[in-house]
């Protein structure tokens, strides 16, 4: 293989080349079209939102009897059928300008349809490679380097409503996950963040649930084509943890309120108030922080202080213990 080169082109030339037959989406080493609609609806979706999408590998050979250029794709076949199937009205994807409802190629603006097929896409050339070069390239490009962790296996399997939400509510609020240091940066690398979202959005829309991978995979799937509730259950996680923002962060940062399991109870609490005031939380958090931190032994403890702390510090994810912490910490409210 002689080199790679790395340049950028827009949907609209990727459509043209289809079109004129110089696209082989087929190479035979290629799996087949394989994702469904609501992957293909995601990455639309991705585009929409003007986030980047990886890039494409193609080899470039020129046909001399036809005269004509030879783009076989070696990486990105699936996002390219997508794109191309998109643009042909195939199926809806969410878009950001019309309430993330489900709009068809057709149904966009004029400028939208404009600001689609402009958009900037990297594409990695293979020049010169032959077929021993690229069986290589292919190979490594889709080899796994790492074990995936839950969330990562959940997030590569689902594409649809439930996980597009949590995504969105978890990136809407990473300045918030940031400056209370609920979650760490290597865990807001491994997803963690959004495996605590999924939790809470489910919590919030069956009421207290055990945590269970199990669990989340089922909502996953049950809620990946459509999410009817996703409208109400995203304002009022947002509305908690608007809330939160609103606290000194100290009285987060510096008390058990930090670890997540308590921070999960105490949106969850918030969620069912009424109304309250800002002073009103924190005097709570404190409060229940400092019997939480006391000296005193365990034995020497009320009954509720008691079970309170030992469902802080065993089994949390389980709902006996979230059902403990909820009702002991909406009794100082």
């Amino acid at each position: 293989m002689d080199r790679v080169d790395y340049e950028k082109t827009i949907i609209q030339n990727i459509i043209n080349e289809e079109k004129a037959g110089q696209l082989n989406l087929e190479p035979w080493y290629q799996r087949r079209s394989v994702w469904n609609e609501q992957q293909k609806a995601f990455l639309i979706n991705t585009i929409f939102e003007r986030k980047p999408i990886p890039a494409i590998y193609v080899r470039h050979s020129l046909d001399i009897e036809k005269g004509r250029s030879i783009k076989e794709v070696v990486d990105g076949q699936q996002r390219l059928r997508s794109i191309l199937g998109y643009s042909r009205d195939e199926y809806p994807a969410p878009h950001p300008s019309h309430g993330l409802k489900k709009i068809r190629f057709s149904d966009l603006t004029k400028s939208e349809k404009i600001e689609f097929l402009s958009t900037s896409l990297s594409v990695a050339y293979l020049i010169e490679a032959n077929e021993s070069d690229v069986i290589d390239i292919f190979g490594r490009i889709n080899s796994v380097a790492k074990t995936l962790n839950n969330q990562e296996k959940r997030n590569a399997q689902f594409s649809g409503e439930y996980k597009r939400v949590c995504l969105k509510l978890a990136s809407d609020h990473l300045p918030l996950w940031r400056s209370l240091g609920i979650f760490s940066a290597t865990q807001i690398a491994r997803m963690d963040e959004i495996e605590f979202i999924s939790d809470l959005v489910f919590n919030f829309m069956k009421g207290l649930s055990d945590f269970t991978p199990s669990v989340l995979n089922k909502v996953y799937k049950e809620y990946d084509e459509n999410f009817p509730e996703a409208e109400v259950l995203v304002r009022r996680i947002s509305v908690a943890l608007s809330t939160i923002a609103g606290l000194n962060p100290k009285s987060i940062v510096d008390t058990i309120f930090h670890r997540s399991p308590l921070f999960f109870s105490l949106l969850i609490v918030l969620d069912t108030l009424k109304q309250t005031s800002i002073n009103k939380i924190e005097a709570v958090i404190a409060e229940v922080d400092r019997r939480f931190s006391s000296d005193q032994p365990i034995n020497e403890r009320s009954r509720a202080d008691a079970d309170f702390f030992l469902a802080c510090t065993s089994t949390t994810q389980r709902i006996k213990q979230r059902e403990i912490r909820h009702i002991y910490i909406s009794s100082f409210f």
